[in-house]
């Protein structure tokens, strides 16, 4: 059930083909109902009871002692602190080449033409890295800042150009407006105002590929046709879409939110954090995007 699409999909943190995110969550009460649909389940005592010398190393001294066997503590494990450190990690770099480029990258009318070529090499390296990433079993640190950096690079050029020549204070504007969805979001999940479920999950899905599928169609008929193509994104066709595509982004966080619960609530090991990073940056450059995006039409039409 999981997706495996590095614009839209979120890994879950498990290892089997579920989604960890809607199995049955740990609850307090029983080593069976803490344990069921849990990749990350250590064996309990009563596990180790059963067959004390399996997997044990401390059965027999407690047995000795006469105490009942228990199991060695677990470390290494996901916390909030991870996520929020490794998030910042990958936004930091982001944010910094991001603004470099700004700076080193003129769209003046004699260097705008290289500029914005550097900016789409970016953005395709950064696709390819994030594919990538995106099917590796494991989280690569090292991948998933080259990503942030390349990603960086194309978002500078772009907000650079929408800014500058098309919607002055734009960039900040997105900014804002990502924040804010963020932010909202979160009080909307953490308040159980959003229910993540399955039923949610294939809403959510299921909205996004056709998204998708719409601007391909219509960036496909825009190279080949001229134009805007189906007219997508410009004037009210565009501010629709626009609008369509930071609900979708503030659906995904909800995932990425529940995600990051159910890593925690499980006993992720500690480099999963650098998924949730990961997955948020991804998510973060879409609102951000569309919210860019959609400022631009609304200055366009003025």
């Amino acid at each position: 059930m999981r997706s495996r699409n590095p614009v839209f999909s979120r890994r879950g943190f498990s290892r089997d083909n579920g989604y960890a995110g809607f199995n049955t969550a740990p609850q307090a009460g029983g080593p069976a109902v803490a344990t069921q649909g849990n990749p990350y389940a250590q064996p309990t005592g009563d596990q180790y009871a059963q067959n004390p010398y399996a997997q044990n190393p401390y059965a027999q001294q407690d047995l000795q002692h006469g105490a009942p066997p228990q199991a060695p503590a677990t470390t290494g494990r996901m916390t909030i602190d991870d996520v929020v450190l490794r998030t910042a990690s990958t936004l930091g770099v982001l944010i910094l080449t991001a603004a470099l480029s700004w700076a080193l990258l003129p769209i003046d009318d004699a260097n705008i033409g290289r500029s914005i070529g550097i900016g789409i090499g970016a953005a395709l390296i950064g696709m390819v890295l994030a594919f990538v990433q995106s099917f590796k079993r494991k989280a690569s640190p090292a991948l998933i800042l080259t990503y942030a950096a390349f990603e960086g690079v194309f978002l500078g050029v772009v907000s650079n150009i929408v800014d500058n020549r098309i919607a002055d204070g734009a960039a900040m504007q997105a900014v804002i407006g990502t924040m804010a969805v963020f932010a909202g979001v979160l009080i909307a999940y953490k308040a159980g105002w959003i229910r993540v479920n399955r039923r949610f999950y294939g809403f959510v899905m299921a909205a996004a590929l056709g998204f998708i599928l719409l601007m391909t169609v219509n960036l496909l008929f825009a190279v080949f046709g001229g134009g805007d193509g189906l007219g997508f994104r410009s004037g009210a066709l565009g501010v629709v879409f626009g609008v369509i595509g930071i609900i979708l982004g503030a659906c995904f966080l909800a995932l990425d939110f529940k995600q990051v619960e159910d890593g925690i609530a499980y006993g992720a090991p500690r480099e999963e954090a650098w998924f949730a990073a990961f997955g948020l940056t991804l998510t973060l450059v879409w609102i951000y995007l569309e919210f860019l995006r959609l400022i631009s039409i609304l200055n366009s039409s003025d």
